[in-house]
């Protein structure tokens, strides 16, 4: 590709690289110069503009990007995305429905090591979506690019892109009380919110007090492609009252904890073919926790092990949530070390 002024006589072809004031109208950059737009220019005055000229193998931006966009989603339907027409050499990838993004990243990575005109930025791996939002945007920076640089992308991350959406249809939560503590409703409301956020139902919904083996009848009978535990008194040890009742019920617990903060006490099992979240006490509110990403894959079939979790905590120190009751940074003078109270919400 060309780029660089040229008389306005012999623009006649070309991208117009910066938009023009010609008289009374604008025309806009990205414009394919036509001989009424050359006459719009020299009645104005303009006797030169910056233009891009594309060279035989040059492949112009909206057609690359096009043609980026289907190599990264081959199949849109099949990878739950939508796929935005090309504009100014931009394709966005969108979510059809909840789900969470699953990357290839090596790929995306030899993508965007072709030629530094062609570009792919995508969310996060194993962020959940919503209807509608942008999990990646494809653009080509330059009005052209060669041709052989877009097949050599193409090549580079076929079917790099998907969103796995949900395949559990429903959840138990069993929620513990201890005599004196907090109203659970608005803890109960969150969790319901991020469940019904998955396409998921909150079918089953059980308050007991928390004793062992209370919890673990409850655990036993409950229904639900998913079984979540909050408890009322923070879960503290891997021979705590839930990961015990879950154990009591005949289940297993595969990881105690994880470092995600907040989101510390999470515990990850399963009852059979059920995973089982013995959610954090943070869970009680809406903001973003690690018990966030751990439901959101599980939900969508996307494999947890202990192992993942360990590889969460690069990037896992979170916003700080109002409602924790020892935030991170002490007020001054106070000491951010202590035993954990019933209420602690990490």
């Amino acid at each position: 590709m060309r780029f660089g002024p040229v008389p306005v006589a012999g623009a006649d072809g070309a991208i117009l690289a910066h938009s023009v004031q010609a008289g009374p109208k604008k025309l806009r950059k990205g414009l394919r110069l036509e001989p009424g737009h050359l006459e719009q220019l020299a009645q104005a005055g303009i006797a030169e503009v910056i233009v891009a000229r594309l060279d035989p193998g040059d492949c112009h931006e909206d057609d690359a990007a096009r043609q980026l966009a289907a190599a990264l989603a081959p199949d849109p339907g099949a990878a739950g995305l939508r796929v935005s027409a090309p504009f100014t050499g931009r394709v966005n990838l969108l979510a059809e429905g909840p789900g969470v993004v699953c990357l290839d990243v090596a790929a995306i990575e030899r993508f965007n090591l072709v030629h530094p005109m062609i570009t792919v930025a995508t969310v996060p791996q194993h962020q959940q979506m919503g209807p509608g939002g942008m999990v990646a945007t494809i653009k080509v920076i330059s009005y052209a690019v060669p041709q052989a640089d877009v097949t050599r992308a193409v090549e580079a991350a076929r079917g790099a892109i998907r969103l796995a959406s949900p395949v559990l249809r429903s959840a138990g939560l069993v929620v513990t009380e201890i005599p004196g503590g907090p109203p659970n409703d608005k803890g109960i409301a969150a969790i319901r919110g991020r469940v019904e956020a998955l396409g998921l139902t909150l079918d089953d919904l059980r308050l007991v007090p928390h004793r062992g083996g209370d919890l673990a009848a409850a655990i036993s009978e409950i229904s639900g492609d998913m079984v979540l535990i909050l408890t009322g008194s923070a879960t503290s040890d891997p021979e705590d009252v839930a990961p015990a009742a879950l154990r009591a019920a005949g289940g297993a617990v595969e990881r105690f904890g994880m470092p995600v903060d907040p989101g510390n006490l999470l515990f990850l099992g399963a009852l059979g073919a059920r995973p089982v979240i013995g959610l954090p006490g943070c869970a009680r509110s809406p903001a973003l926790n690690g018990a966030d990403w751990v439901l959101s894959r599980v939900a969508c079939g996307v494999p947890v092990t202990g192992r993942d979790i360990a590889a969460m905590g690069v990037g896992g120190l979170l916003k700080e949530i109002p409602t924790r009751p020892q935030p991170r940074a002490g007020r001054a003078g106070a000491s951010e070390s202590g035993p954990k109270t019933d209420s602690q919400t990490a």
